[in-house]
């Protein structure tokens, strides 16, 4: 690990890094010398969704005085990397291919901007799995260090149950769309009307 660690965080909304920009910016990760808050998330659907948890991403870090980074949304070459993955089950191989992606251009943005580590809250969410997160990362930063930080889940539920966030209902791509139950239908074999038996 670098002796001065320059952090890029990446993260999908501020309900999941609520918790992990508080402690780095409290100072509460040991060995931290500087951080950006990564905002990259070409995976989010439909634009007006995007632009909604963009917009919470940046008022938490404006709140904070922290120092953020929103990359190129650009859904369209997001579909192109994820292709043939689109019926793939939540932390299937379409989410690889997706966590992937988006820290090839973390990896980029960390050599381009003079930071030298990556840590994520991409596994934060019940609905993904950390070690598949931790997995894409180690895979794809190549000579950027990646820091499998556990961060502080009780922080962050407290900082959600008092802050006003947006918070959606679903990850991010339109195949991540929680299915509303189809309706039961009772055992109802007949029905007597006026005009006869239905």
């Amino acid at each position: 690990m670098p002796n001065k660690i320059k952090l890029v965080l990446v993260s999908c909304c501020a309900p999941c890094s609520s918790g992990a920009i508080k402690q780095l910016a409290d100072g509460g990760v040991p060995g931290i010398d500087d951080f950006v808050v990564l905002f990259y998330n070409p995976n989010i659907f439909p634009n007006d969704e995007y632009i909604k948890r963009m917009n919470e991403q940046i008022r938490y870090c404006e709140e904070l005085g922290v120092k953020y980074a929103v990359g190129e949304w650009d859904h369209d070459a997001w579909k192109k990397a994820v292709a043939g993955l689109e019926t793939e089950p939540e932390r299937g191989k379409r989410c690889d291919a997706c966590f992937a992606y988006r820290f090839a251009y973390a990896r980029d943005f960390a050599l381009q901007h003079g930071y030298n580590a990556v840590a994520s809250v991409l596994g934060v969410s019940k609905h993904k799995d950390q070690s598949q997160v931790d997995t894409a990362a180690k895979r794809t930063l190549g000579n950027i260090e990646y820091i499998p930080i556990m961060w502080d889940e009780n922080l962050r539920q407290s900082i959600n149950r008092a802050s006003n966030f947006y918070r959606q209902n679903y990850c991010g791509c339109e195949f991540s769309f929680r299915k509303k139950p189809e309706p039961v239908i009772l055992g109802i074999k007949s029905c007597e009307t006026e005009t006869g038996t239905l």
